[in-house]
C-alpha cells in the first residue's frame, strides 16, 4: 500500500498533510475499499522515510473525519467514505470520483500529447492547487 503513497519533503505542503490527502483521495476513488487495512504507522513511517508521528498525526486526522477506524486486533483500517452532511440530491461520492479521475485522464493524455513529462505534468498541478488554496 505504502507504494502508492509519498512525501515530497521539498513541498510547502506538511508531509503528514500529503499522507493524510493521498490516503482520503484512495478512499474516494474506491482504490481502498471499506475493510482495507492500512500499513501500521511504524511501518508506513520506515517505508517514506519519515518520523512515525507524522503518519500517526495523519491517520488521526483521517480517523477523526471518519475515513479510517482502529481497531485493537485488526488495526487501522478503511471505515468508508462518510456521507453525513451530504444532501440527498448530491450526487454519488463515486460518481463524482469517477469524474474527476475521467477528467485527469484527459488532463494526462492532453499534456502528454503537448510534449509534457509526469515532472512536468506534476508540477501544473501542484502551482494550481496551491493558487486554488489562497
Amino acid at each position: 500500500m505504502s507504494a502508492g503513497i509519498t512525501v515530497d519533503l521539498g513541498s510547502a505542503t506538511p508531509p503528514y498533510e500529503q499522507i493524510r490527502a493521498q490516503i482520503s483521495s484512495l478512499i474516494a476513488l474506491g482504490t481502498l475499499a471499506p475493510g482495507t487495512r492500512l500499513p501500521t504507522v511504524r511501518s508506513l513511517a520506515a517505508d517514506l522515510g519519515i518520523a512515525a508521528g507524522t503518519v500517526a498525526r495523519a491517520y488521526k486526522e483521517l480517523e477523526q473525519s471518519g475515513l479510517i477506524e482502529t481497531r485493537r486486533r485488526n488495526g487501522t483500517v478503511v471505515a468508508g467514505t462518510p456521507t453525513a452532511g451530504i444532501p440527498p440530491e448530491a450526487p454519488a461520492p463515486e460518481a463524482v470520483a469517477g469524474e474527476v479521475t475521467a477528467a485527469v485522464d484527459r488532463y494526462i493524455a492532453e499534456g502528454r500529447q503537448a510534449g509534457f513529462d509526469d515532472t512536468a505534468l506534476l508540477a501544473i498541478l501542484r502551482t494550481r492547487l496551491s493558487q486554488q488554496d489562497k
